[in-house]
C-alpha cells in the first residue's frame, strides 16, 4: 500500500485474529501496537487467556489458503518442522452416524499444527514487519473517547509489572480481537451507545482432551492425520483423534450437559462409547502425557454490530469478539482469516468506517454461522431460533452425508463447503443435488450410548 492512512493503530488481543489484523494494519499505519495480557514471546504452549488452547484446533481449507497468501511459505515452513500435512479428503477419516464418508482427493490442504504452534509461527512473521510492537503482560482497562464520544481516540492500559501505573495509548484506530471475553459491548453502553444485538445458540458443549505419547502399538491413523466421528442428533458423542507433530491427541465432545470425564479411566470409558471402536483400541494401553483437560462452551454467540444505529468512529471488532462459533466445526481461525481480507479491502480505501466495515463483516460471517448454528439446531433440545430454511437444510445435509458414504464426489462437495471454500449454495448445484436424491434417505440410527 503506497500511502499510510494513519499514524497509529492498536490491536487488542494477540492471538490468530489479532495477528492477522496487525498484518493488514501494518501496511496502512506507520505504527501498530498489539496489546495482550499474556506473555507472547516464546509462547509455544496453551496460554491462560486461551483456555481452549489445550484442545485440538482445526484450520479449515480456506484458512490455510489465506494464511499462505498473507504469509508466503507458511505451510512449507510448518512441514519442515514436522507438522503433518495432507489432503482433507484422504488424510482425514470423517464419520457421520458412525459411517465413514468415502475418501477422495479434494485438493484442499490440511495442516495439523495445533493452535499454540500456529500462533507462534504467525507471530514470528508479524515481528519481522518492523512497524509492529507487542505490549505483553498488559491489561486493557477501557476505551478512551473524544469529548463528544463520537470517536475512540485510544485505550487505557496497565502493565502487570509490579508498581505499574495506568497509562493511555493514543490511537487513530482500535481493533478489538480479545475473543469471547470481549468487553466492547459493555464499554459502548458506558459511552451511551445502544446495546449490541446478540444471537445465541446454546449447546452446553464440553471438550475433554488428553495427549498420548507415540508411537502407538495399534495405530489406526498411520500416515494420515485424524479420525473424526462427528456428533449428530442420532449419534451424539463425537471426537477428534489426531496425529500431531510430537504426540497423539484425543478430544472428546459432549453436548447438552454430557461431559467427558477428566480422570483417565473415565476418559477411556467415554472413548469406548464412540461409534469408531478403533479409537479406544488405539489408546487403552497408550501412555498419557498428562491428565485430561476440559473446556466448557455454553453457547455460540453472534454480535450484530452491523445492526447498530450508532457506533463510534475508529473502533472495529473482529474474530471471536464479533462471533463465537461452536468449536466443534473448527471455523474460528478460518473465519478470522476471511475477516482479515475484509479489513484489508477497507484499508485500501482509506481509514475504515465502522458502518460499511461491519456490513461487509456480517456478509462473510453469514454462511459459517448459518452452517454451524443450523447444524446445532438439528439437536431438538438446543435452544435457538429455528427457521424453515434451517430445518430443510439439516434434512438435506444429513441425506448428503449418508450418500457420501459411497460417493467420493459428494464427499468433496461437502468438504469444500465445510472448509469455507465454497458457500452452502454449492451443495444445491444440479449435479450434487441429483447425486444426493438418487440415494435412498438414511435410516434412523440407534439411540446414543450413555454411561
Amino acid at each position: 500500500m503506497g500511502n499510510h492512512v494513519g499514524d497509529h493503530a492498536v490491536v487488542l488481543g494477540g492471538s490468530i485474529a489479532g495477528s492477522l489484523a496487525a498484518r493488514m494494519l501494518a501496511d496502512a499505519y506507520r505504527e501498530v501496537t498489539v496489546i495482550d495480557r499474556d506473555e507472547l514471546t516464546g509462547a509455544v504452549g496453551p496460554r491462560r487467556a486461551i483456555p481452549q488452547g489445550h484442545h485440538i484446533h482445526a484450520l479449515l481449507a480456506r484458512g490455510q489458503q489465506i494464511l499462505d497468501e498473507v504469509f508466503p511459505g507458511l505451510t512449507e515452513e510448518l512441514m519442515s518442522i514436522g507438522v503433518p500435512v495432507g489432503d482433507f479428503g484422504t488424510s482425514l477419516s470423517w464419520y457421520f452416524n458412525g459411517e465413514l464418508m468415502k475418501k477422495a482427493e479434494s485438493g484442499l490442504t490440511c495442516v495439523a499444527a495445533g493452535r499454540p504452534l500456529l500462533e507462534d509461527r504467525i507471530r514470528r512473521r508479524i515481528r519481522g514487519l518492523g512497524n509492529v510492537t507487542h505490549r505483553e503482560l498488559t491489561d486493557v482497562l477501557g476505551l478512551v473517547a473524544s469529548p463528544d464520544r463520537r470517536r475512540i481516540t485510544g485505550v487505557r492500559v496497565q502493565s502487570r509489572a509490579q508498581g505499574s501505573a495506568e497509562e493511555v495509548i493514543e490511537a487513530d484506530l482500535v481493533v478489538d480481537t480479545t475473543g469471547r471475553g470481549t468487553r466492547t459491548p459493555r464499554w459502548l453502553a458506558e459511552l451511551g451507545y445502544p446495546e449490541v444485538a446478540e444471537e445465541r445458540v446454546t449447546m452446553d458443549l464440553t471438550y475433554t482432551t488428553c495427549d498420548f505419547r507415540g508411537p502407538l502399538t495399534f495405530d489406526p491413523i498411520g500416515d494420515d492425520i485424524a479420525l473424526i466421528p462427528v456428533a449428530t442428533p442420532a449419534v451424539r458423542r463425537g471426537a477428534i483423534f489426531a496425529r500431531m507433530p510430537d504426540r497423539y491427541a484425543l478430544s472428546l465432545t459432549g453436548i447438552l450437559g454430557d461431559r467427558p470425564p477428566t480422570d483417565h479411566q473415565g476418559f477411556l470409558a467415554y472413548a469406548e462409547t464412540l461409534p469408531v471402536p478403533e479409537i479406544h483400541k488405539a489408546l487403552r494401553d497408550a501412555e498419557p502425557l498428562g491428565p485430561p483437560v476440559s473446556f466448557h462452551f455454553p453457547a455460540s454467540i453472534r454480535r450484530h454490530y452491523e445492526r447498530q444505529s450508532r457506533h463510534p468512529e475508529a473502533l472495529l471488532v473482529m474474530g471471536d469478539a464479533a462471533c463465537v462459533f461452536n468449536p466443534v466445526y473448527g471455523q474460528g481461525m478460518t473465519v478470522a482469516a476471511i475477516e482479515s481480507l475484509v479489513l484489508r479491502r477497507h484499508l485500501e480505501q482509506g481509514p475504515p468506517k465502522p458502518g460499511p466495515f461491519f456490513h461487509d463483516l456480517a456478509k462473510v460471517i453469514d454462511a459459517p454461522w448459518e452452517m454451524s448454528a443450523g447444524a446445532d439446531l438439528g439437536f431438538p433440545e438446543v435452544e435457538g431460533r429455528r427457521t424453515l430454511k434451517s430445518r430443510l437444510g439439516n434434512a438435506y445435509v444429513s441425506r448428503l452425508q449418508a450418500a457420501a458414504v459411497g460417493d467420493g464426489e459428494l464427499s468433496v462437495a461437502f468438504l469444500r463447503t465445510a472448509g469455507l471454500v465454497d458457500g452452502p449454495q454449492a451443495l444445491m448445484r444440479p449435479r450434487v443435488l441429483a447425486r444426493v436424491l438418487r440415494r435412498p434417505a438414511p435410516r434412523p440410527a440407534a439411540a446414543p450410548v450413555k454411561l
